[in-house]
């Protein structure tokens, strides 16, 4: 279960990037191509987000993570690179 834990936040990292790249790249070079990708990325982001949102609270109630430890595992996943911060720092003694 940790290596699906691994794996939903590394790719939730990769969507946030995609997403701001998007937004805020592709975008300025007044291409039509954003509003086709905003969908489609913006979902996956989405969906992965809530995925690792809940993986965090299954493995807050299976590892009796503090709220602290919780708290900023959660709140990595708003930060660019934050997930991938997680992932070698706490996620490793896993």
């Amino acid at each position: 279960m940790i290596k699906l834990f691994k794996i939903v936040a590394f790719l939730e990292g990769i969507s946030l990037l995609v997403l701001f790249s998007n937004m805020l790249v592709v975008k300025q070079m007044n291409l039509d191509l954003y509003k086709s990708l905003l969908f489609p990325v913006g979902m996956a982001h989405g969906l992965l987000f809530l995925a690792y949102i809940a993986l965090a609270t299954m493995f807050k109630i299976e590892q009796n993570w503090d709220f602290k430890k919780y708290f900023i595992i959660c709140i990595a996943s708003v930060l660019p690179f934050g997930t991938f911060y997680i992932e070698k720092r706490y996620l490793a003694e896993l």
